[in-house]
């Protein structure tokens, strides 16, 4: 199986002499890095967002093993689909997906095998040309691909505690790449405000707070769902804090701040 990207050439430079002169100006290699559980970062087109994500993959070691999980922007497929086996192609080259972890994680929890969800999906995807970039283009990087649908916090309670559970099999520990937009098209003054609320409840790891909070004060986190499944399982695998590497909003690129998308990156730890 191979995925083809989607939306290259759009979000991202399509020409990868182009594109890893973007991710360049984005990551920072003298920054010291930890060794994180997960990390948070946005999924805009690099013009907006890149500079939030790049803060964020600058400051933390990549490993062999990265659990990308997003937002199902598309509809497409099962609730929670995995992408079981293949590889997926960026401009910069093929990323394998960890058919060994995907396949345990498929007989453990509520996730299902299914390529469709993801076909069309940019969430996941700009992230890769990221990893690919600030791993120093590792040989043995692999990816295990989730998108999520809406569903209840007792399935993120299912799907964190499981993946958790796989993780900690594992020789090395993997990274929980949680992708996700906060607010979208409100004013600054709104974003800002209720992107603290869920910001607050991810650095607290409460991701029972962060769920009921995105659903009571109705904040657009499109990845509400895979950042609480992430804050579970880096709760369950021993995480002790969080940090808010960066905030902005589109509105700092395009200077209007009447209608912005809040972008977030935060390293759990």
């Amino acid at each position: 199986m191979v995925r083809y990207p989607a939306v290259a050439g759009q979000f991202y430079p399509g020409a990868p002499a182009q594109l890893k002169a973007y991710l360049e100006s984005f990551c920072r290699r003298e920054l010291p890095k930890l060794k994180a559980k997960a990390v948070v970062v946005p999924h805009a087109g690099y013009i907006y967002s890149g500079k939030v994500a790049g803060e964020v993959y600058s400051r933390v070691v990549i490993p062999s093993t990265n659990v990308v999980m997003g937002p199902n922007h598309t509809g497409l497929g099962r609730p929670i689909s995995l992408y079981p086996e293949g590889v997926w192609l960026t401009p910069l080259g093929e990323v394998p997906v960890n058919e060994e972890f995907a396949s345990e994680l498929l007989q453990k929890g509520p996730f299902e095998a299914d390529a469709t969800a993801h076909i069309y999906e940019h969430s996941l995807e700009v992230q890769l040309p990221f990893l690919q970039h600030c791993s120093g283009y590792r040989d043995d990087l692999s990816i295990v691909p989730i998108v999520f649908q809406h569903v209840s916090y007792l399935e993120c309670q299912e799907a964190g505690e499981a993946l958790a559970e796989v993780i900690s099999s594992q020789e090395e520990e993997a990274l929980m790449v949680i992708s996700t937009d906060f607010s979208h098209y409100v004013s600054q003054e709104v974003a800002e405000k209720l992107d603290s609320l869920a910001i607050d409840a991810i650095l607290n790891l409460d991701p029972q707070e962060l769920y009921e909070r995105v659903h009571s004060y109705n904040i657009t986190m499109c990845g509400v769902i895979p950042a609480t499944v992430g804050l579970i399982a880096a709760k369950h695998l021993g995480a002790t804090g969080a940090e808010l590497v960066m905030y902005r909003t589109s509105g700092d690129v395009t200077g209007d701040y009447r209608q912005v998308v809040g972008y977030g990156g935060i390293i759990i730890y």
